[in-house]
């Protein structure tokens, strides 16, 4: 089976938008899974499915508008693949660390490069290689971009917290309400690019 995949334009205030809107309309459940995972987090065994569901099974439903149960990080089927997600989490984890050793910036390369592999993984089956390949040819052409979206909702989190840090008392829970919102934004950009990047696989 060929790797190869038509590259796909990624629009970065679109992608920022739907980002938002992805993450801001799952906040209950993503919230409730986050803690749920917090909880259990020191079960052997357990918590690599939940760690897996949280970072990739949450992700994929998110990207294709799927309701996201408050329970989905207990899903069975993300042990299943515990083998594949260690492999392919170590491959990514060599590659960019390898790159690092280049000055940092290769490293940033093929962090944004394979940065859909596990997802491709979890939510289309792919084995670690396959799925490495093909993270490499839905992000090429998109990089700077990927970077553009993050770096400015990034900058966004920090000129808030820079003024509600300013605000005294009340301050300190503004500031933490924007960092909890920041990772589901987060989350939501994530959902997002995986969804325009690998539309069609």
């Amino acid at each position: 089976m060929s790797n190869s995949v038509s590259a796909q334009n990624l629009v970065v205030i679109d992608t920022i938008k739907e980002g938002i809107a992805i993450g801001v309309k799952n906040i209950g459940s993503i919230l409730v899974n986050v803690i749920l995972w917090i909880l259990t987090i020191w079960i052997p065994y357990l918590n690599v499915g939940t760690t897996i569901g949280l970072t990739a099974g949450i992700v994929s439903k998110a990207s294709r508008g799927e309701v996201i149960p408050m329970t989905e990080i207990f899903d069975p089927k993300y042990r299943k693949y515990m083998g594949e997600y260690f492999l392919v989490s170590g491959l990514v984890s060599l590659g960019i660390w390898t790159g690092a050793v280049f000055f940092i910036i290769p490293g940033i390369v093929i962090a944004l490069a394979w940065s859909l592999a596990i997802l491709l993984v979890i939510d289309k089956g792919k084995n670690p290689m396959e799925a490495i390949s093909l993270s490499n040819s839905c992000t090429y052409g998109n990089k700077w971009k990927m970077t553009g979206i993050y770096f400015l909702v990034g900058l966004a989190y920090i000129i808030l917290i820079a003024i509600f840090g300013l605000i005294p008392t009340l301050g300190v829970l503004l500031i933490f309400a924007a960092s909890v919102l920041y990772i589901f934004i987060n989350i939501g950009l994530q959902a997002s690019i995986y969804k325009q990047l690998t539309e069609g696989i």
